[in-house]
């Protein structure tokens, strides 16, 4: 696949970019390069090849998935300068 001149300048305006035409080429040639690239990628084969995170084969630490109150709503307001029944009290800003 190979980008044109048109295309990179569709590209850019797309991405609300200025370019000149000097930079364009210059664009033309990277895009170009960056698409072989890809194509490269394409001609490996992944088959039987699982999806990993890691390098490594760890498990990931996960906390348990459980609802609370978090036990903690006195420390959060703890430095509010005004509170009610552990809630934030602000100004009214909406009249």
């Amino acid at each position: 696949m190979s980008v044109d001149l048109e295309t990179v300048h569709r590209v850019a305006r797309l991405a609300r970019i200025a370019v000149s035409d000097a930079e364009a080429e210059t664009m033309q040639g990277e895009l170009n390069t960056i698409l072989d690239w890809i194509e490269q990628l394409n001609e490996v084969d992944v088959d039987g090849v699982e999806p990993m995170t890691s390098v490594v084969d760890i498990d990931m630490k996960k906390r348990a998935d459980t609802i609370n109150d978090g036990a903690c709503s006195g420390q959060i307001v703890a430095n509010a300068p005004v509170t009610e029944e552990n809630f934030f009290l602000v100004p009214k800003v909406v009249e």
